[in-house]
């Protein structure tokens, strides 16, 4: 239920700034105005917009397939209140955690700006991948899943590689950063997280 009361408010405001050129200049992540103007609010607004509809259309597919399923594993470790509060804390906390190091890098840059919510839900994808690591993860043209403890560590490397390279107008940083901010928030939550994903593979 959070995960499309998510999915609503960001297809809804991404769809309005897609047709409101001021509105979503006003909402995007641009470093420096986030660092020398102070409008520290750019570190969560910018989650909410997307610069197409293919961008937002793959983003909210991905977070309604493992945000569910996410959000269910949140709800059973700390209960239904308690989990739903702490699975909207993740997500809302790892747009602002995956903006960091690109807020750092280039903070003196006006010309640098991003969208979308890909960081959150690279987050989500890891907090899964946490409480189960052997989930099937589909990637485009491999026709069988991959095990979601295989996944990791591929997407992680590929995200560090591709920021490295610079060599397209994707946010291969912010997505890093989400993912690793989603398998260590939960686990600051709950510590023993960590026995729970270790057991899987240690009988």
């Amino acid at each position: 239920m959070i995960t499309i009361i998510i999915i609503a408010i960001t297809v809804g405001v991404s769809l309005a700034a897609l047709s409101n050129e001021r509105m979503l200049s006003a909402l995007m992540f641009n470093a420096y105005r986030t660092y020398n103007h102070r409008q520290y609010y750019r570190i969560f607004s910018y989650g909410l917009v997307h610069g197409s509809f293919s961008h937002l259309f793959f983003n909210m597919l991905t977070l309604y397939f493992f945000g569910t399923e996410a959000e269910e594993w949140f709800k059973a470790a700390w209960g239904n209140s308690a989990g739903s509060i702490l699975f909207v804390v993740l997500y809302v906390s790892a747009i602002a955690a995956s903006s960091v190091a690109d807020l750092v890098k280039h903070k003196n840059d006006p010309s640098y700006n991003a969208v979308g919510a890909s960081g959150a839900v690279s987050a989500v994808l890891f907090a899964s991948v946490l409480f189960d690591p052997m989930m099937g993860i589909y990637i485009y043209l491999i026709p069988i899943p991959i095990p979601g403890f295989v996944f990791a560590p591929i997407y992680l490397l590929y995200c560090w590689w591709m920021a490295k390279r610079n060599k397209d107008n994707i946010g291969h940083t912010a997505h890093f950063w989400g993912a690793v901010y989603g398998f260590v928030f939960p686990v600051i939550c709950m510590p023993s997280l960590v026995s729970h994903f270790l057991s899987h593979f240690i009988k």
